[in-house]
């Protein structure tokens, strides 16, 4: 039976369900006319969200049986979904309507995605984790091939969806066998039962466990999962991109630290080596993949799959400092996409959109303001002091050498250095090379207002980084409380 007290820890997820449901009936009856205002009271239903949220009680709460909990943690990394998800909003606007694209659904879809993101982040049973992500996964294939004209977009919406599939069955599969072994899906049940010296996990369980891994590191495109990433960020239309790379991937990431650090944290030696090996290999392939591309949202796919391998760095730490550095990167991870794709969105020639690199050339001249936030963002997530990215690096890098992992930290410098190169180079083509034709002025004010916030963010952050840092440090803390 719902109680009062269930419905208070969910009214965020329950006034974003609700608004979402109210703006679909909204569009059904107004047609495309509404696509702006729905576009909006999207934008704006997803901050209303975000202030109930933090008015919630800071202590943590459950709902239905312990099913679903709201504490620190899920609120610092359910605040960048929600801004990560506006931002995607506000930029499709312009774009979606020069591309002949307007569609009322689309900032829709994207308000269930949202939902699904923040049930999976307070996720605390794995049948609850895998509802959250089966809702957050429909609505991601929907907009991958939202552009239905387009052999690419339906390509990549199809990818997405067959490795998808592949990915829910094979997570699916590994929490049957925990519930199998363990008798249990709640997860804080799971960590009672893998505590104290007798505790004996089963070969059951570990290898259920290596199948839940591997539909979570689909999730956050790490490597071997990741080959759907370069194809559906190409093939999608770019705010999709935007989005993917952002909201998504930080939900699932945030999902992973639950799973891994709460119910599993006590089998920690049994996973920490899985979770080093795909961190290595994200960041191997990241930096060495991106050197041949030339298509600017391939380069940008290869880049994430590295970020993803930097993030799980702090991750393979197991420690709170390791979980305070993953908070960290994801915040900065945040602000460097979307202000990226800002610039890819601007990159618009005779009506049709650039997404080569050559076509950057010269840019410094023609754009200069836009060449420099161009640069501010490769130079921030090629690691380079002070801005923003380097000290995203700094806190998983710092976390892994207090725990004695300094073969890993040495592989993710020595990555960064070698990623660095075609950051580098994309600055010498805008400021270097012979200027091609300048791009067309119609990337909207929105697009333009999101491009100046996160570069302002990303070039100022060292000024003052305590409110991130101070947040990601509470948020790790409700973690290992219990530890």
């Amino acid at each position: 039976m719902v109680t009062t007290a269930d419905i208070y820890p969910i009214l965020p997820e329950l006034v974003l369900a609700i608004m979402a449901m109210a703006l679909l009936m909204y569009g059904v009856f107004r047609g495309d006319k509404s696509v702006g205002s729905v576009s909006w009271l999207a934008v704006l239903s997803l901050l209303t969200v975000g202030i109930i949220m933090s008015f919630l009680p800071e202590s943590m709460q459950s709902a239905f049986a312990g099913q679903f909990v709201v504490d620190q943690f899920a609120r610092f990394m359910k605040w960048l979904v929600i801004l990560g998800s506006a931002i995607a909003v506000l930029m499709s606007m312009n774009y979606n309507e020069r591309e002949g694209i307007t569609r009322f659904e689309f900032p829709v879809l994207i308000l269930f995605a949202a939902l699904g993101m923040l049930l999976m982040i307070s996720a605390n049973d794995l049948i609850s984790l895998y509802v959250g992500l089966e809702l957050q996964s429909l609505a991601l294939y929907v907009i991958a091939a939202f552009r239905r004209d387009s052999t690419k977009s339906s390509e990549a919406g199809l990818k997405y969806f067959v490795l998808g599939a592949l990915s829910s069955g094979m997570l699916l599969y590994g929490a049957s066998m925990i519930y199998g072994f363990a008798g249990t899906t709640r997860f804080d049940t799971l960590a009672t039962l893998f505590t104290g010296p007798n505790a004996d996990p089963g070969v059951g369980v570990v290898v259920g466990l290596v199948f839940l891994l591997a539909g979570l590191a689909f999730k956050v495109s790490a490597v071997p999962f990741h080959m759907w990433t370069p194809d559906v960020y190409e093939g999608a239309p770019t705010p999709v991109t935007a989005f993917f790379a952002v909201a998504p991937k930080i939900a699932a990431i945030a999902l992973l630290v639950r799973t891994m650090v709460g119910p599993f944290g006590e089998l920690f030696e049994q996973w920490q080596q899985i979770v080093i090996l795909i961190s290595i290999l994200s960041m191997l392939l990241g930096a060495l993949a991106a050197i041949w591309q030339q298509n600017l949202k391939r380069l940008l796919a290869y880049s994430s799959i590295g970020h993803v391998g930097y993030a799980l760095v702090g991750l393979a730490a197991g420690s709170k400092e390791g979980i305070t550095g993953i908070g960290v990167y994801m915040a900065i991870y945040l602000a460097m996409n979307v202000g990226t794709f800002c610039c890819v969105l601007s990159m618009r020639r005779q009506g049709l959109m650039a997404e080569g690199i050559d076509d950057l050339a010269g840019l410094a001249r023609n754009h200069p303001m836009m060449a420099a936030a161009m640069a501010v963002f490769m130079f921030s997530m090629a690691g380079i002091p002070p801005l923003a990215g380097f000290f995203g690096k700094l806190y998983v890098f710092l976390a892994a050498v207090n725990e004695g992992l300094y073969t890993l930290a040495i592989i993710g410098v020595l990555t960064s250095v070698v990623g660095a190169y075609y950051y580098l180079r994309i600055v010498k083509i805008m400021y270097f090379d012979e200027p091609a034709d300048a791009f067309d002025k119609t990337a909207g004010r929105e697009v333009g207002v999101i491009m100046t916030f996160a570069g302002l963010f990303t070039l100022l952050f060292f000024v003052l980084p305590s409110p991130i840092v101070n947040a990601a440090t509470q948020a790790a803390a409700v973690l290992f409380a219990g530890g």
